[in-house]
């Protein structure tokens, strides 16, 4: 499932809230973790903890190790953007989520930030979708066409720093075109 890559001394942000798409955090967490890195989620609204939604129906519960107003994209290697439907239509107009994106697409530090399913929706809402080649869900293909992508249904794509993919199904490809940009 995960590439060998060596993510020690890595550190990755993931930045999500209540209804991102339970796998599309957990098991980009999971891999990252398991090949070495330092993983964190952020999230907004002073949240302890954030609900995924599985599929049909909420899921487990995770923890939001910190506020995206505290968090630093110097501090980071890396930023995860899981899809969902509610989760990146909550964070996009969340003026603090949309900055941090910004931020991080301009720090030199991260090497990636990686959108799946309906994450790139992130990445119109913070102007990097503009003449980027993007894929992510099929129902947002117009979406990005509007903000300037070029959008391709491909497993994973990645175009400067930017990593995005379509689906869960897609995970495996994400997480290693990820890992491979920040070994």
């Amino acid at each position: 499932m995960s590439s060998t890559q060596n993510l020690k001394g890595k550190k990755v942000a993931i930045l999500a809230t209540n209804g991102f798409e339970q796998s599309e955090l957990i098991q980009p967490k999971d891999i990252l973790i398991e090949q070495g890195a330092d993983v964190e989620i952020l999230s907004i609204d002073d949240q302890s903890t954030i609900k995924a939604w599985d599929e049909d129906d909420w899921g487990k519960t995770v923890d939001v190790d910190k506020q995206v107003t505290a968090a630093n994209p110097e501090d980071y290697d890396a930023l995860v953007l899981p899809g969902g439907q509610i989760n990146p239509d909550v964070l996009r107009t969340n003026k603090d989520a949309v900055a941090f994106i910004k931020s991080a697409n301009n720090t030199a530090r991260i090497k990636a930030i990686g959108a799946i399913c309906h994450g790139p929706w992130l990445l119109v809402e913070s102007g990097l979708a503009k003449g980027a080649t993007l894929t992510s869900f099929p129902s947002i293909q117009t979406d990005l066409k509007n903000a300037g992508a070029n959008w391709v249904d491909e497993e994973v794509v990645a175009h400067s720093k930017l990593v995005t993919s379509r689906n869960p199904n897609d995970i495996p490809a994400f997480v290693n075109k990820i890992s491979e940009m920040i070994a």
